[in-house]
């Protein structure tokens, strides 16, 4: 029986993912920098148009993300997206970070498919917030806090 469950799962899991790149199928069954960092320097969520929502989670030292954690409620594109956009933006300055943009993400996947091109620009849109707030808690304080609930 549990032989008859395996086949079954991996055969839903083939047809779930068909049509997309091997990367994306990739970074959505192994995503990195998934979770959550307590006392992070920035913490931003934002919803996009079709309904998912990503939080992203920044450390910031000497203007460089040291680390960058993401959670996300979202399909498996949505999830393949956001941990290649935090995959890229760790270790970079803020400045290059801001660089990356929906088109970097798209070409990386060899293309997401046009129902889910949205999925790049929600996780860069996240990147992009999560620094702004950092600049902004940065130039006014220097304290550690969150901006929740921003939509797009």
């Amino acid at each position: 029986m549990t032989q008859e469950i395996d086949k079954f799962v991996q055969e839903l899991q083939e047809e779930m993912l068909r049509g997309y790149s091997e990367k994306l199928k990739d970074e959505f069954l192994n995503p990195q920098n998934l979770g959550k960092i307590e006392d992070s320097d920035s913490y931003v969520r934002v919803t996009g148009v079709c309904g998912d929502t990503v939080e992203m989670y920044l450390l910031v030292h000497d203007g460089v993300i040291r680390d960058i954690k993401f959670m996300t409620d979202g399909c498996g594109p949505t999830i393949a997206c956001a941990s290649y956009v935090a995959r890229t933006a760790k270790g970079k300055t803020v400045e290059a970070a801001l660089r990356v943009n929906p088109e970097d993400v798209d070409a990386y996947f060899d293309g997401l498919p046009e129902a889910h091109k949205h999925c790049a620009t929600l996780s860069i849109l996240t990147l992009r917030s999560a620094i702004e707030n950092y600049r902004s808690k940065s130039a006014r304080t220097g304290e550690k806090g969150e901006s929740q609930g921003l939509a797009v």
